[in-house]
């Protein structure tokens, strides 16, 4: 072997090396590993299931907060949530109908939410504003039109 090619075979195995202990690294310590979609549920039941039976938002803890959302047909269940600023807030997800995208701007916050799967996604919002919420995986043909907001005040 040429002593150009084990000089490049070299860098790139070192190069991968350092890409999969960074890859090993976010996952561990950084808790970015993507979400494992355990918990099931039957998307044609969601309305009788809890916690979607009741979905809304309510105070599990001090500047703490639960949000069971249910996405469906271009639209979020429940709207236009509102939360103190410095609150953190944990989101439960799911579909009734296809694939839809739940992000919000301005923040790291994004998942794909399922049908026949429970998404969760937590959130701290130390900044007073207002916050997009949009769908952000085609749906249907009222896909841009699928939006909310979240309000800290």
């Amino acid at each position: 072997m040429h002593k150009d090619e084990k000089i490049w075979l070299t860098l790139s195995f070192g190069l991968m090396m350092i890409f999969m202990l960074i890859t090993g690294y976010q996952a561990v310590a950084e808790g970015m590993e993507p979400p494992s979609n355990t918990d099931i549920i039957d998307p044609q039941k969601v309305d009788q299931t809890a916690p979607f039976d009741k979905p809304g938002i309510k105070q599990i803890g001090d500047k703490e907060y639960e949000v069971v959302m249910t996405l469906q047909v271009f639209s979020f269940n429940p709207g236009n949530i509102e939360v103190p600023a410095g609150s953190t807030v944990h989101f439960i997800l799911t579909s009734k109908d296809v694939v839809h995208g739940f992000e919000i701007a301005e923040t790291n916050a994004n998942a794909m939410v399922t049908p026949g799967y429970i998404q969760k996604v937590t959130q701290k919002f130390d900044k007073p504003g207002s916050y997009l919420v949009l769908c952000n995986e085609y749906c249907g043909a009222g896909h841009q039109a699928m939006s909310t907001t979240i309000t800290v005040k």
